[in-house]
């Protein structure tokens, strides 16, 4: 069975959803007595933001109290947490922005395509849009760009040719196709012209030609059957509630890829990552993403059908806990081949 030549609905509104920024130079950093003015630009949630940074740039220019500082000496911020270039935007905009997320009827198959007023209350939400719809939230997310002072503690420098994020981008390709097919040969054959291809995709936003290149990693030719979903949970937290939510995350994960942060560190993230196989134990019945919480995160998930304590937000919207987690990794994976899924506290 050939590979489809045209993505899906579902990822076409993955690739569609959008995020409204408001972008001000940092107020120490502008020559003029009551700031500049905005930048605001619609930013695609698979995309980085490291992208903007010529741009954004060009734009203050003539604001900069140092004209002569280099685009790529440029760092975001919100609420004075450094925003981690290598995060995809809609993954950063899920954690800090404090939304609501979209709720869809958990009723709906996982991979349906939502309905008219679904979509609609999606699109004022900060969720998925409606196809066609350049907007995915009518309140602009605030953030502040620095020159200066670069977050040595938090974020690597950036180069003015681009090759740390591009760096970063092919590693976590990379990482996602050793989970999926127990190696990165897939990527590592690429040819040259794909790989090209495949970060210029992502860079310009186009999903017609990412998309023949991402169906080669989830079907190489000849290649096994998908060994593990790669996905990521992510536990982030204020100061004031840190202290709890930790507790909680550190009784319930198996395993981290990141140190958790000082309890009274702003922005706190912790990230639990484990290996998902896209069937349920017994080979027969397929993996669940409730099954998965309940699994990892069981303090947070102690139902695998009903989100009581916590819910897992991927794109902007709430996951369904019954949704198979293979094809999640099919219809709604970010660019960079991972399932991001923030896990929000309720109430």
């Amino acid at each position: 069975m050939t590979a489809p030549s045209r993505p899906r609905s579902l990822l076409n509104q993955v690739w569609n959803g959008s995020i409204p920024l408001e972008i001000r130079l940092a107020s120490e950093e502008c020559r003029t007595y009551d700031q500049s003015d905005p930048y605001l630009i619609q930013c695609p949630r698979v995309s980085y933001w490291p992208f903007l940074l010529p741009r954004i740039h060009s734009f203050f220019a003539t604001s900069l109290i140092n004209p002569e500082v280099s685009f790529s000496d440029g760092w975001l911020s919100f609420e004075d947490v450094p925003l981690k270039w290598q995060y995809p935007m809609g993954l950063l905009y899920d954690l800090y922005a404090g939304t609501e997320p979209f709720r869809p009827d958990t009723s709906a198959p996982a991979a349906a395509t939502p309905t008219p007023e679904e979509s609609n209350e999606a699109e004022q939400s900060g969720a998925l849009p409606r196809p066609g719809s350049s907007s995915s939230s009518t309140q602009p997310w605030k953030l502040v760009l620095h020159f200066t002072d670069w977050p040595q503690e938090h974020l690597v420098q950036l180069d003015d040719q681009g090759k740390h994020m591009q760096d970063a981008y092919i590693n976590a390709v990379k990482e996602a196709d050793f989970l999926r097919n127990g190696s990165a040969k897939v990527v590592m054959s690429l040819s040259k012209q794909d790989s090209t291809t495949l970060y210029s995709a992502v860079q310009d936003h186009s999903l017609q030609s990412y998309y023949p290149i991402y169906q080669k990693f989830l079907k190489p030719p000849g290649g096994p059957a998908l060994r593990h979903v790669p996905l990521k949970l992510y536990m982030p937290s204020t100061s004031t509630s840190a202290t709890s939510t930790s507790t909680a995350v550190a009784a319930a994960a198996s395993s981290s890829t990141d140190e958790p942060a000082p309890p009274t560190a702003a922005g706190m993230l912790r990230i639990v990552q484990t290996l998902v196989t896209p069937l349920a134990p017994g080979g027969r019945a397929q993996n669940t993403l409730g099954a998965v919480l309940n699994t990892v995160l069981p303090a947070l998930f102690p139902s695998r059908r009903r989100n009581l304590l916590a819910e897992p937000v991927l794109h902007g919207a709430v996951v369904p806990l019954a949704a198979p987690v293979e094809e999640l990794l099919k219809e709604a994976a970010y660019a960079d081949g991972w399932l991001h899924v923030v896990v929000s506290m309720m109430g």
